[in-house]
């Protein structure tokens, strides 16, 4: 071999140490050994609270395969691949955020479950929910909370009279039959909005019950009846493993 071939073949070997190669992206770090769900759980959220959503995504996918009726795996595995405006309702309410606030604290105070931060952010088109800032106007799913009902005023016991005579007894009506719920698809998409919010939350009755309500309302709705489908396996599974 001859002096330049070497130094061809030495330069060849530099620029290939580099950074010619391809680049390894950095996988998502493995649960610890022995680790629990409700551990995994959280690990989980603060990777979606970091906007690490394809990290995150991989690892529901591990743990659902431990545990794949898990109602939290399950609301997350949500939050990362369906719409948020199907999983927490079209109608909100303005909000601009306080010091203090975070995207979990905000979930969990208005939204009953801190795991629907991400839910929240992609709401809101928020990629990085960690980086919520003060001053953020934001649209809450929902209604708005009401204010405080005023304290009642105690009025003085008016005077004591004789009482009236009890008027004849009459006989009961016979109960009517009850009324089917007229055709409301605004009203269904509440009921549809409330139920999946209370699958979400793990509470797979109280889910059936709404949907089966949102489905009266509006008959024959695709959407609905899928809803009302899975809501129904998820409260078979739960039942089951009682």
């Amino acid at each position: 071999m001859t002096w330049r071939t070497m130094g061809a073949a030495s330069l060849a070997l530099a620029l290939a140490a580099c950074g010619g190669g391809p680049r390894v992206e950095k996988a998502a770090p493995p649960p610890p050994a022995g680790a629990s769900v409700a551990a995994e759980v959280d690990a989980i959220a603060a990777m979606l609270d970091r906007g690490e959503a394809k990290f995150a995504r991989k690892r529901i996918a591990a743990a659902l395969k431990r545990d794949p009726m898990n109602a939290s795996l399950l609301l997350l595995r949500d939050s990362i691949e369906r719409d948020p405006v199907d999983l927490l309702g079209p109608q909100s309410y303005p909000y601009v955020t306080k010091p203090g606030d975070t995207m979990q604290g905000l979930a969990a105070r208005l939204l009953g479950n801190r795991l629907k931060a991400y839910q929240l952010a992609r709401y809101n088109r928020i990629e990085v929910p960690a980086s919520l800032a003060v001053g953020t106007a934001l649209r809450i799913p929902g209604q708005p909370p009401r204010p405080p009902a005023p304290a009642p005023v105690r009025r003085p016991d008016p005077a004591p009279t004789r009482p009236a005579p009890a008027p004849a007894a009459r006989p009961k009506p016979a109960p009517a039959a009850p009324a089917t719920p007229a055709r409301n698809p605004a009203a269904a998409a509440r009921a549809r909005g409330a139920g999946l919010a209370a699958l979400n939350s793990g509470k797979a009755g109280q889910a059936v019950g709404l949907l089966r309500r949102a489905a009266a309302l509006d008959p024959g709705n695709p959407a609905i009846a899928r809803d009302l489908a899975r809501a129904e396996r998820i409260a078979a599974a739960v039942r089951a493993r009682r």
